[in-house]
């Protein structure tokens, strides 16, 4: 018998440019510069028996929902046209039957936020509800402070002292932000970039949630339409990601969790974040993790929150311009490349270097104790782990291209059952009059966010592209997912970032040099539809994707019972007070047989002139759904009662839903 325990999203983004027909274009332009649109679509996937992303820590099976998973879009179009390999793929698939001839993998990139509680395996669903219209554009950024930290300092302190010096700290404390507005100049949503990453909820929870940069969406849109429930909002709130890669919302720093040992409760080692000489009890701490890990969530959430907040009520620069994109596609394996300085240097087939499993304090310690460089236990047996039978140990070539990272797990040359690791990455720009996004497939440590940026804009106002005006900002990890991307004294380091640059020390360098030589294709008076040069695409692995997770074969309800039987119920007539334990259990059947998107797998129902609406779903930070376990439900006033919603498969037939109630409470 299964039990269904109910107490009381943005996993993706979607940017999407567009060319418009000239009559639609003329009428849009007597009253506005742009054609705009936003839009939201719920994409959360199996919510219970499937191991979780982020982490990857096979324990970290999820069993239930904190908060649904939703993917937003966001438009800008003028008459001139300007996550993941599989899902970009199939996302492009649908917009070409919707939309012929509108949407190419030059104007559509899938850039993830990065949270660290979704469902692993991405279910590739995405389901906007876009329209678009007239509109303007108004662009700003904000300090917000306590809202990241740097989790590796000193591979940071690697960089050159008088690069240091021109920055304030050691991570990116600004958010711009691009603010929709219709005709009439109303907003009607933004879309932001701040970095840091969605590890609020630690590698314990169970639960599939959004992290702080679904929090934030989701308390932004709800205070702007209090009695929308979420996922249909009309005022559409983006929370991006930026260069995260050494970022952490753990803001009250990493310390040793190692009860017994006289180093516990002491800061980590700063320079190899261990405890005792071991990762395994370096923690880092969120700044409410004194209350709960959704405590902190909720506080990175909300300072983000209150930096859009004060962009979107305030007086932001206009944005006029024309609309332009370019994407080109890059093998990264063995490129080479000419310096600045005249050096002709070359990137690398991927490999992960030994920190890679050690783990990092914000996503927490890896399963073994790999810390920096070589542990003998690991070069005894990596042969053993290695994912490729044919290729046991990196040949001299890798080596020598990797130094000075000792590889681990030489995943360029894995390709068993299929390619472990991406070859050829996503190189793409979006130019929305003077903000230009670069769209970044990796994670970009601080410094190097910062470095890409700068040389981008200076090679835009050199060439005359844009004015001293130009925003440039960092979106991603976007599109193929190449893991990280730190400068190369970062590199030398080795730590967790720099042995997950998986292209080798000149990564970095690699990306600065295509992203610089392709802003010509971002100029006013670019050849429209101009294509560059590209490697070839990389290949449809989707049909090789393979699949570990039993199926469900059968739901029952047990002996005695039926689904939707009340197994504990809320007192009937009982009063509680906001902020009070109410508890109900149903006997359920598996999640996995209905995702239920769009919809949700219990309610909190409010009687209202003798009706019965729903006033919180499993949507709503305020309610959790469990499978197997009781926990705490929040209400307001008034009389309410518990729902829940499930799906049952029989051993023979199709499967049937069905719901079930608790008794009615008040809430004084």
């Amino acid at each position: 018998m299964r039990e269904a325990t109910i107490r009381a999203w943005l996993c993706l983004t979607a940017f999407l440019t567009s060319s418009i027909s000239q009559a639609t274009l003329a009428l849009a332009q007597a009253q506005a510069p742009y054609l705009l649109g936003l839009g939201i679509g719920d994409i959360t996937g199996p919510v219970v028996e499937t191991n979780m992303m982020g982490y990857a820590y096979l324990p970290q099976t999820d069993s239930g929902i904190h908060m649904r998973q939703r993917s937003r879009a966001f438009i800008m179009s003028t008459h001139i046209a300007f996550g993941d390999s599989g899902i970009r793929r199939s996302v492009l698939s649908n917009l070409a039957t919707l939309f012929p001839g509108v949407y190419s993998e030059r104007n559509v990139a899938i850039v993830s936020t990065h949270q660290h509680g979704g469902v692993g395996g991405y279910p590739e669903h995405l389901l906007p509800q876009i329209t678009l219209a007239p509109g303007f554009l108004g662009l700003g950024n904000v300090t917000i402070s306590g809202g990241n930290r740097n989790r590796s300092p000193s591979a940071y302190l690697a960089n050159p002292a008088e690069e240091r010096a021109q920055y304030d700290g050691d991570q990116d404390t600004a958010l711009t932000l691009l603010r929709f507005q219709d005709a009439s100049g109303a907003a009607r949503g933004f879309l932001s970039f701040f970095a840091v990453h969605g590890t609020s909820l630690y590698e314990n929870n169970t639960l599939v949630s959004s992290d702080n940069k679904g929090m934030a969406a989701y308390l932004y849109e709800s205070s702007v339409e209090p009695n929308a429930m979420p996922g249909n909002t009309t005022f559409i709130a983006g929370f991006t990601q930026s260069n995260v890669g050494d970022t952490s919302p753990n803001t009250l720093g990493a310390f040793c969790e190692s009860p017994g040992k006289s180093w516990d409760g002491q800061p980590c080692d700063f320079n190899t974040s261990t405890c005792g000489g071991t990762a395994q009890d370096c923690h880092g701490r969120g700044p409410g993790f004194l209350i709960s890990d959704f405590e902190s969530n909720r506080i990175i959430a909300q300072l983000q929150v209150d930096g859009a907040r004060s962009l979107v009520s305030g007086s932001l620069a206009p944005v006029t311009g024309v609309v332009r994109s370019v994407h080109t596609y890059l093998n990264m394996s063995f490129r080479s490349f000419v310096l600045p300085n005249g050096t002709t240097v070359q990137t690398c087939p991927p490999a992960l270097g030994y920190s890679f499993a050690g783990g990092t304090t914000s996503r927490g310690p890896g399963a073994f104790d790999f810390y920096v460089f070589r542990n003998p236990f690991w070069e005894l047996v990596k042969g053993g782990v290695h994912p490729s039978d044919s290729v046991e140990l990196p040949n001299a070539q890798q080596v020598a291209c990797q130094y000075p990272k000792p590889v681990l797990l030489n995943t360029g040359y894995a390709h068993s059952p299929y390619d472990w690791s991406p070859s050829t990455v996503d190189i793409q720009m979006f130019r929305v009059g003077n903000l230009v996004i670069l769209i970044i497939p990796g994670e970009m440590t601080t410094m190097a966010g910062r470095r890409i940026r700068n040389a981008v804009r200076a090679r835009l106002t050199a060439d005359g592209i844009i004015g001293q005006d130009a925003y440039v900002v960092i979106a991603g990890p976007a599109n193929t997912y190449g893991h990280y991307v730190t400068t190369p004294e970062e590199y030398a380091v080795q730590r967790y970032e720099g042995a997950s640059t998986i292209f080798g020390p000149y990564t970095l360098d690699s990306y600065i040099d295509k992203y610089t030589n392709l802003v010509s294709y971002l100029a006013d008076n670019a050849t429209t539809g101009a294509v560059p040069p590209s490697d070839p695409a990389p290949p449809d692995l989707t049909s090789k994707a393979i699949s570990l997770r039993i199926p469900v074969i059968a739901d029952s309800p047990g002996i005695g019972h039926n689904f939707g039987d009340v197994l504990v119920d809320v007192p009937p007539g009982s009063t509680f007070s906001a902020g009070q334990t109410v508890l109900a259990q149903f006997v359920g059947a598996n999640p996995r047989n209905n995702l239920r998107l769009e919809g949700t797998f219990m309610s909190v129902e409010q009687l209202i002139g003798g009706s019965w609406l729903v006033v919180r779903s499993d949507s709503h930070p305020s309610t959790i759904y469990r499978w197997t376990r009781a926990n705490t439900i929040l209400g307001t006033s008034g009389t309410y009662r518990l729902a829940y919603f499930g799906d049952s498969k029989p051993l023979i037939g199709s499967i049937s839903s069905f719901s079930a109630t608790s008794s009615s409470f008040q809430v004084s």
